[in-house]
């Protein structure tokens, strides 16, 4: 794997300011080791159509929870890595985690209405029934569920403490995610929470009745397998989470960009240009959406779903940058301390590298 501390103390390229936008680039590429999900929005750099200025760059392709693990208490060879930014904020407030910062690079964003499933003759018709109810996750402290939690105490006036909880041992979407890092599993003061038996995962514990509900970030095993007593709660949930955009103005953001701090106080200009490589990847894959999404993309009514967003959204309705995220930023480090997972509720300011507070997007 290219990228580390071995590999930066070698290279001291005198800098120029490139031209066309305002990033000062080394005469010499940096080799930078990058990793993330190799979605069509980061398409572009892995396949090289766009490179991030002054870098050789290695992306490699991994899960959310072996990053996490990587960047936290792993070898931190990975310069640049995708993160969950739940994790990443109690990293910071727990353990004085200082190693990364945070530019704002949002590479994936998900409403959590579609994430809530029920066993459908355990009495649950609506969110209010979960109260007292038994609910499954396979990480408590991940992104996915501390966003779950909020919106749904801000929306439906459900505290976590009126819920019981069951954490299983394994997760039935490990292959997609990864394995469960440390701050996906951290567990709150005041919360009680019942260990799953061994040897099963969330979706068994739904499957088996031990568990009235489930929060995860992933379909479970059940649910793709068309359990016939295994539902989502919100059946409608294109029309809940519109609707909770629309009163609300937020599209929760779950992973952000996390950058080795020693090497951004090396190489100052990283930051943006780290930055115009993602949004310009980005700015490909809507390009691929607008033209020929349509065509390439199996959805009969593709093209209708793309012009709906537009309209509701805006047409970055993917944005990054901290202008036109703050609101969304700030509701999930609110829920981080109303949940008891930190002291105090963070700052951007707090996570985010001040070079990277200024970078926006056009348009």
């Amino acid at each position: 794997m290219l990228g580390g501390a071995g590999v930066l103390g070698s290279c001291k390229p005198a800098a120029h300011r490139s031209e066309g936008n305002q990033v000062e680039v080394p005469d010499d590429l940096l080799p930078i080791s990058a990793a993330g999900y190799q979605f069509p929005r980061l398409q572009a750099l892995f396949d090289g159509r766009i490179k991030i200025e002054g870098c050789d760059t290695h992306f490699e392709k991994m899960g959310i929870g072996d990053m996490n693990t990587h960047v936290f208490s792993g070898p931190q060879t990975l310069d640049v890595a995708e993160i969950g930014l739940h994790p990443f904020m109690l990293a910071y407030g727990k353990s004085k985690f200082r190693d990364y910062t945070l530019l704002p690079i949002f590479p994936l964003r998900l409403f959590r209405h579609k994430s809530v499933f029920i066993r459908t003759d355990h009495g649950i018709k609506e969110p209010k029934d979960l109260i007292g109810k038994t609910i499954a996750t396979p990480g408590y402290s991940s992104t996915s569920l501390t966003w779950i939690r909020g919106i749904f105490q801000d929306e439906y006036g459900i505290n976590p403490n009126e819920i019981q909880w069951i954490t299983a041992a394994k997760d039935s979407a490990a292959d997609i995610s990864g394995q469960v890092s440390e701050f996906e599993t951290f567990i709150p003061e005041g919360v009680t929470i019942q260990a799953g038996p061994a040897g099963k995962d969330e979706s068994d514990l739904l499957e088996s009745g031990e568990a009235d509900a489930l929060f995860h970030a992933a379909e479970p095993r059940a649910y793709v397998e068309g359990h016939a007593k295994v539902a989502r709660l919100f059946p409608d949930y294109r029309k809940v989470e519109q609707d909770y955009f629309s009163k609300t103005g937020i599209f929760p953001i779950m992973h952000a960009v996390a950058i080795k701090k020693s090497l951004l106080e090396k190489e100052p200009w990283l930051a943006e240009a780290v930055f115009n490589a993602y949004s310009q990847a980005k700015g490909l894959a809507y390009d691929q959406m607008t033209k020929m999404g349509w065509v390439s993309d199996m959805l009969p009514w593709y093209g209708q779903e793309l012009e709906n967003t537009r309209k509701l959204m805006g047409d970055n309705f993917y944005s990054y940058g901290i202008e036109g995220n703050r609101k969304t930023l700030e509701a999930l480090f609110r829920y981080s301390y109303e949940q008891g997972f930190n002291e105090r509720e963070l700052k951007i300011e707090d996570l985010f590298d001040a070079r990277g507070l200024k970078l926006g997007e056009a348009g």
